[in-house]
Protein backbone atom coordinates (compact mmCIF):
# COMPACT_ATOMS: atom_id res chain seq x y z
CA UNK A 1 0.00 0.00 0.00
CA UNK A 2 1.35 3.47 -0.25
CA UNK A 3 2.47 5.43 2.46
CA UNK A 4 3.13 9.22 3.00
CA UNK A 5 6.49 10.71 3.55
CA UNK A 6 7.67 13.67 5.76
CA UNK A 7 5.99 16.30 3.46
CA UNK A 8 2.33 15.03 3.51
CA UNK A 9 2.69 13.55 0.40
CA UNK A 10 1.46 9.75 -0.79
CA UNK A 11 4.46 7.85 -1.93
CA UNK A 12 4.70 4.48 -4.56
CA UNK A 13 6.07 1.38 -2.93
CA UNK A 14 9.19 0.54 -4.12
CA UNK A 15 9.47 -0.77 -7.61
CA UNK A 16 11.92 -4.12 -7.48
CA UNK A 17 12.63 -5.98 -10.60
CA UNK A 18 12.60 -9.52 -8.75
CA UNK A 19 8.86 -9.43 -7.41
CA UNK A 20 5.48 -8.99 -9.12
CA UNK A 21 4.93 -4.83 -8.63
CA UNK A 22 1.32 -5.59 -7.16
CA UNK A 23 0.31 -1.73 -6.67
CA UNK A 24 -0.34 -1.95 -9.84
CA UNK A 25 -3.68 -4.19 -8.75
CA UNK A 26 -4.10 -1.20 -6.45
CA UNK A 27 -4.46 1.56 -8.65
CA UNK A 28 -6.54 -0.39 -11.19
CA UNK A 29 -8.90 -1.36 -8.19
CA UNK A 30 -9.42 2.59 -7.68
CA UNK A 31 -10.99 2.67 -11.18
CA UNK A 32 -13.90 0.10 -10.03
CA UNK A 33 -14.33 1.50 -6.84
CA UNK A 34 -14.53 5.50 -8.31
CA UNK A 35 -17.27 3.71 -11.47
CA UNK A 36 -19.37 1.43 -8.95
CA UNK A 37 -20.13 4.50 -6.66
CA UNK A 38 -21.54 6.74 -9.24
CA UNK A 39 -23.20 4.20 -11.35
CA UNK A 40 -26.39 4.25 -8.85
CA UNK A 41 -25.99 7.94 -8.48
CA UNK A 42 -25.85 8.39 -12.42
CA UNK A 43 -29.11 6.16 -12.65
CA UNK A 44 -31.20 7.72 -10.27
CA UNK A 45 -30.31 11.09 -11.48
CA UNK A 46 -31.59 10.08 -15.61
CA UNK A 47 -34.74 12.51 -16.15
CA UNK A 48 -37.78 10.76 -16.45
CA UNK A 49 -38.70 10.44 -19.88
CA UNK A 50 -35.00 10.70 -20.95
CA UNK A 51 -34.58 7.57 -23.75
CA UNK A 52 -31.16 9.24 -24.93
CA UNK A 53 -29.72 9.41 -21.39
CA UNK A 54 -31.22 6.55 -19.73
CA UNK A 55 -29.33 4.56 -22.93
CA UNK A 56 -26.27 6.38 -22.36
CA UNK A 57 -26.09 5.59 -19.00
CA UNK A 58 -27.32 2.08 -19.43
CA UNK A 59 -24.45 1.39 -21.66
CA UNK A 60 -21.79 2.72 -19.42
CA UNK A 61 -23.42 0.20 -16.99
CA UNK A 62 -22.33 -2.51 -19.32
CA UNK A 63 -19.34 -1.66 -20.21
CA UNK A 64 -18.65 -1.48 -16.49
CA UNK A 65 -19.91 -5.28 -15.73
CA UNK A 66 -17.56 -6.42 -19.02
CA UNK A 67 -14.93 -4.68 -17.51
CA UNK A 68 -15.13 -6.22 -14.42
CA UNK A 69 -16.11 -10.15 -15.23
CA UNK A 70 -13.10 -10.18 -17.71
CA UNK A 71 -10.94 -8.68 -14.83
CA UNK A 72 -11.91 -11.36 -12.51
CA UNK A 73 -12.01 -13.75 -15.12
CA UNK A 74 -8.10 -12.96 -15.42
CA UNK A 75 -7.77 -13.35 -11.61
CA UNK A 76 -9.27 -16.67 -11.63
CA UNK A 77 -7.66 -18.37 -14.73
CA UNK A 78 -4.27 -16.50 -13.70
CA UNK A 79 -4.31 -15.94 -10.40
CA UNK A 80 -5.70 -17.94 -7.62
CA UNK A 81 -4.62 -21.45 -8.99
CA UNK A 82 -0.79 -20.61 -8.44
CA UNK A 83 -1.81 -19.11 -4.95
CA UNK A 84 -3.71 -22.38 -4.37
CA UNK A 85 -0.65 -24.33 -5.19
CA UNK A 86 1.93 -22.46 -4.05
CA UNK A 87 0.56 -20.95 -0.96
CA UNK A 88 -0.83 -23.89 0.97
CA UNK A 89 -0.67 -22.03 4.76
CA UNK A 90 -3.31 -19.19 3.14
CA UNK A 91 -5.15 -21.93 1.29
CA UNK A 92 -8.11 -20.01 3.06
CA UNK A 93 -7.50 -16.34 1.83
CA UNK A 94 -7.84 -18.29 -1.84
CA UNK A 95 -11.05 -19.79 -1.06
CA UNK A 96 -12.32 -16.47 0.58
CA UNK A 97 -11.48 -14.23 -2.90
CA UNK A 98 -12.97 -17.21 -5.01
CA UNK A 99 -16.31 -16.82 -2.50
CA UNK A 100 -16.28 -13.32 -2.70
CA UNK A 101 -15.98 -13.53 -6.86
CA UNK A 102 -19.38 -15.59 -6.82
CA UNK A 103 -20.99 -12.91 -5.12
CA UNK A 104 -19.69 -9.84 -7.10
CA UNK A 105 -21.31 -11.83 -9.89
CA UNK A 106 -24.77 -12.74 -8.16
CA UNK A 107 -24.60 -8.93 -7.67
CA UNK A 108 -23.83 -8.21 -11.47
CA UNK A 109 -26.86 -10.88 -12.60
CA UNK A 110 -28.97 -8.88 -10.75
CA UNK A 111 -27.90 -5.59 -12.14
CA UNK A 112 -27.79 -7.53 -15.72
CA UNK A 113 -31.63 -8.58 -15.22
CA UNK A 114 -33.04 -5.03 -14.51
CA UNK A 115 -30.99 -3.25 -16.69
CA UNK A 116 -32.63 -3.53 -20.09
CA UNK A 117 -36.19 -2.96 -18.08
CA UNK A 118 -34.91 0.46 -17.43
CA UNK A 119 -33.11 0.62 -20.59
CA UNK A 120 -36.49 0.16 -22.72
CA UNK A 121 -38.71 1.95 -20.05
CA UNK A 122 -36.79 5.51 -21.39
CA UNK A 123 -35.82 6.52 -17.26
CA UNK A 124 -38.72 5.17 -15.70
CA UNK A 125 -38.06 6.11 -11.96
CA UNK A 126 -39.33 2.86 -10.47
CA UNK A 127 -37.46 0.53 -12.62
CA UNK A 128 -34.12 3.07 -12.15
CA UNK A 129 -34.50 2.46 -8.25
CA UNK A 130 -35.23 -0.98 -8.30
CA UNK A 131 -31.22 -0.83 -10.62
CA UNK A 132 -29.87 1.53 -8.50
CA UNK A 133 -30.80 -0.46 -5.28
CA UNK A 134 -28.92 -3.30 -7.25
CA UNK A 135 -25.95 -1.04 -8.01
CA UNK A 136 -25.31 -0.29 -4.33
CA UNK A 137 -25.77 -3.81 -3.02
CA UNK A 138 -22.74 -4.36 -5.70
CA UNK A 139 -20.49 -1.64 -4.58
CA UNK A 140 -20.95 -2.65 -1.06
CA UNK A 141 -19.67 -6.36 -2.36
CA UNK A 142 -17.44 -5.01 -3.87
CA UNK A 143 -16.09 -2.41 -2.05
CA UNK A 144 -15.39 -5.33 0.91
CA UNK A 145 -13.50 -8.00 -1.64
CA UNK A 146 -10.91 -5.59 -2.71
CA UNK A 147 -10.26 -4.16 0.57
CA UNK A 148 -9.90 -7.93 1.51
CA UNK A 149 -7.79 -8.93 -1.85
CA UNK A 150 -5.22 -5.44 -1.28
CA UNK A 151 -4.84 -5.85 2.05
CA UNK A 152 -4.77 -10.00 2.67
CA UNK A 153 -4.16 -11.31 -0.97
CA UNK A 154 -1.66 -9.09 -2.78
CA UNK A 155 1.11 -10.09 -0.75
CA UNK A 156 0.94 -13.62 -1.12
CA UNK A 157 1.42 -12.48 -5.27
CA UNK A 158 4.53 -10.89 -4.27
CA UNK A 159 5.49 -13.69 -2.28
CA UNK A 160 4.68 -16.69 -5.06
CA UNK A 161 4.19 -15.62 -8.35
CA UNK A 162 7.28 -14.40 -10.46
CA UNK A 163 6.93 -10.99 -12.34
CA UNK A 164 6.39 -12.95 -15.94
CA UNK A 165 3.71 -14.83 -14.48
CA UNK A 166 1.89 -11.50 -12.66
CA UNK A 167 2.73 -9.13 -16.14
CA UNK A 168 0.79 -11.62 -17.97
CA UNK A 169 -2.48 -10.87 -16.07
CA UNK A 170 -1.73 -7.37 -17.44
CA UNK A 171 -0.83 -8.62 -21.03
CA UNK A 172 -4.45 -10.91 -21.04
CA UNK A 173 -6.03 -7.83 -19.65
CA UNK A 174 -5.33 -5.55 -22.54
CA UNK A 175 -5.77 -8.29 -25.03
CA UNK A 176 -9.18 -7.67 -25.33
CA UNK A 177 -9.42 -4.21 -25.41
CA UNK A 178 -10.89 -2.15 -28.09
CA UNK A 179 -8.19 -0.14 -29.60
CA UNK A 180 -10.78 3.12 -29.13
CA UNK A 181 -11.23 2.35 -25.59
CA UNK A 182 -7.39 2.19 -25.13
CA UNK A 183 -7.17 5.99 -24.20
CA UNK A 184 -10.37 5.86 -22.26
CA UNK A 185 -9.18 2.75 -19.86
CA UNK A 186 -5.86 5.15 -19.34
CA UNK A 187 -7.92 7.91 -18.68
CA UNK A 188 -9.62 6.15 -15.87
CA UNK A 189 -6.51 5.01 -14.61
CA UNK A 190 -4.74 8.35 -14.16
CA UNK A 191 -7.68 10.10 -13.04
CA UNK A 192 -6.90 9.17 -9.24
CA UNK A 193 -3.29 8.02 -9.40
CA UNK A 194 -0.88 10.68 -7.87
CA UNK A 195 1.53 12.34 -9.89
CA UNK A 196 4.40 9.30 -9.61
CA UNK A 197 2.29 6.63 -9.92
CA UNK A 198 0.74 8.71 -13.81
CA UNK A 199 4.44 8.52 -14.63
CA UNK A 200 4.57 5.01 -13.57
CA UNK A 201 1.88 3.94 -15.62
CA UNK A 202 2.80 6.31 -19.00
CA UNK A 203 6.54 5.03 -18.78
CA UNK A 204 5.01 1.29 -19.34
CA UNK A 205 2.89 2.84 -22.09
CA UNK A 206 5.36 2.77 -25.61
CA UNK A 207 6.12 6.11 -26.76
CA UNK A 208 3.30 6.66 -29.55
CA UNK A 209 0.51 5.30 -26.70
CA UNK A 210 2.15 8.08 -24.69
CA UNK A 211 1.93 10.81 -27.58
CA UNK A 212 -1.56 9.84 -28.60
CA UNK A 213 -2.42 10.56 -25.01
CA UNK A 214 -1.37 13.82 -24.60
CA UNK A 215 -2.70 14.96 -28.00
CA UNK A 216 -5.74 13.14 -27.87
CA UNK A 217 -6.68 11.27 -24.59
CA UNK A 218 -6.23 13.83 -22.41
CA UNK A 219 -9.02 15.64 -23.81
CA UNK A 220 -11.10 12.44 -24.89
CA UNK A 221 -11.38 11.13 -21.56
CA UNK A 222 -12.00 14.47 -19.63
CA UNK A 223 -14.92 14.89 -22.26
CA UNK A 224 -16.03 11.48 -21.66
CA UNK A 225 -16.38 12.62 -18.19
CA UNK A 226 -18.59 15.42 -18.54
CA UNK A 227 -20.64 13.81 -20.53
CA UNK A 228 -21.06 10.76 -18.30
CA UNK A 229 -20.95 13.29 -14.99
CA UNK A 230 -22.80 16.30 -15.76
CA UNK A 231 -25.99 16.09 -14.02
CA UNK A 232 -24.23 14.91 -10.90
Amino acid sequence: MPSADNTGNTTMPPVTVDRPYTHEMVIVHRVFRREAALMPRLVRAVPTGDSARTAKIADYVQEYMNGLHHHHGLEDELIWPLLRSRAGAQDDLVTRMELQHHAIDETLAQATALLPRWRTSGGDPAAGAELAAALDEHQAVLTEHLDDEERLVLPLVAEHMTVAEWDLVGTRGLETLPKNKVLIALGAILEDASAEEQAYFLRKAPAVGRLLWRLVGRRQYAARCRDLRGPL
